[in-house]
C-alpha cells in the first residue's frame, strides 16, 4: 500500500501507485502518475499529466511541471534493468517536457540533482549526472551522462554538455554552446564552439564576491592564459602562492583528475 500523508491533495484523476510515499502537504493534480518506488517530500507539487516513476526521491518544496517525465530508465543500451536512482534537493522547479533519467550500475548506480534547482521546459539531465546546488539548466539545454555540475552554475538555452564533463562552480555556459571539455570554477563559456571566454564577472559580483577575490581570480585567469607549461603544473604553482580562497578553488579543479581535458583560458 502507499504512504499518503492524510494532508496531501490527490486529484481523484491522479494514478499513485501502491507503494509511493507521500509527504505532508504535497498536491497531484489530475492525470500525474506517481511510480510506485517513488517518495514525495513535504509539500511537493506535481502538476497535470506529469510522470514520476523509478526509484526517485524528490525533495521538499519542489515542483515538477506538467509533462516533465521524472525518474525513467537511463538512455544508454549498457543498461539491463538494474535498480538505480534519482535523487532531487528541495526546492528545485522541473519545468515542462524537462527529461530527468535514473542511474546506470557502470556509472556508480545515482543521478542526482541539489537543492534550488531550475530545470527549464525540454532540458535534459542524464543518468549519472551530479548537478550541484543553485544550478540553472535554460530551456533545451542537454547534460549527458556522468556529467558532473558544480554549484552555481547557469548553462544557456540549447546547449549541450558532453559526456564525463565536468563544470566548475560558478560557471555560465552561453546559449547554444557545444561543451566537451571540462570548465574551470567562475569560467564563461560565450561561444558556440565551447571556447573559455573569460570569468563570469557577472555571476561573481551577483553573488557578493569580495573585490580582492575577484582581482585575484583576475590575475590567475591571465596566468593560466598565458603560460606555456601544462594548465596542471600552472594551477599548481598558482596554489602554492594564492591568498584567495576563490584562487586556490580554481587551481584545485585542475589538479583533479579530467574525463575530457580542460578548456584553456583564452
Amino acid at each position: 500500500m502507499s504512504a499518503i500523508d492524510p494532508s496531501a491533495v490527490i486529484h481523484p484523476m491522479a494514478v499513485v501507485e501502491d507503494g509511493a510515499t507521500i509527504g505532508a502537504g504535497c498536491t497531484i493534480g489530475p492525470f500525474a502518475i506517481i511510480g510506485p518506488e517513488v517518495t514525495l517530500a513535504e509539500n511537493v507539487t506535481v502538476k497535470p499529466h506529469a510522470l514520476v516513476t523509478g526509484w526517485t526521491e524528490i525533495g521538499a518544496g519542489c515542483t515538477i511541471f506538467s509533462f516533465a517525465s521524472v525518474g525513467e530508465v537511463p538512455q544508454d543500451l549498457k543498461y539491463a534493468g538494474e535498480r538505480t536512482r534519482l535523487v532531487i534537493g528541495r526546492n528545485c522547479r522541473i519545468r515542462e517536457n524537462a527529461t530527468l533519467h535514473t542511474g546506470t550500475e557502470q556509472g556508480g548506480g545515482i543521478t542526482r540533482v541539489g537543492d534550488n534547482c531550475l530545470v527549464m521546459a525540454g532540458a535534459h539531465v542524464g543518468h549519472d549526472a551530479h548537478i550541484g546546488n543553485n544550478v540553472i539548466l535554460a530551456n533545451y539545454a542537454g547534460i549527458a551522462g556522468h556529467v558532473v555540475i558544480e554549484d552555481n552554475v547557469i548553462v544557456g538555452a540549447l546547449s549541450g554538455i558532453h559526456q564525463f564533463v565536468r563544470v566548475g562552480e560558478g560557471a555560465i555556459i552561453g546559449g547554444v554552446s557545444r561543451v566537451t571539455h571540462d570548465v574551470m570554477p567562475f569560467g564563461m563559456v560565450a561561444a558556440s564552439d565551447g571556447t573559455l571566454n573569460g570569468l563570469n564577472l557577472i555571476g561573481l559580483k551577483r553573488r557578493g564576491t569580495a573585490r580582492d577575490d575577484i582581482a585575484a581570480l583576475r590575475e590567475a585567469y591571465r596566468v593560466l592564459a598565458e603560460s606555456d607549461a601544462p594548465l596542471v603544473e600552472t594551477a599548481r604553482q598558482l596554489a602554492e602562492g594564492a591568498e584567495s580562497d576563490a584562487v586556490r578553488k580554481l587551481a584545485a579543479f585542475f589538479t583533479e583528475a579530467s574525463g575530457r581535458s580542460f578548456l584553456r583560458p583564452q
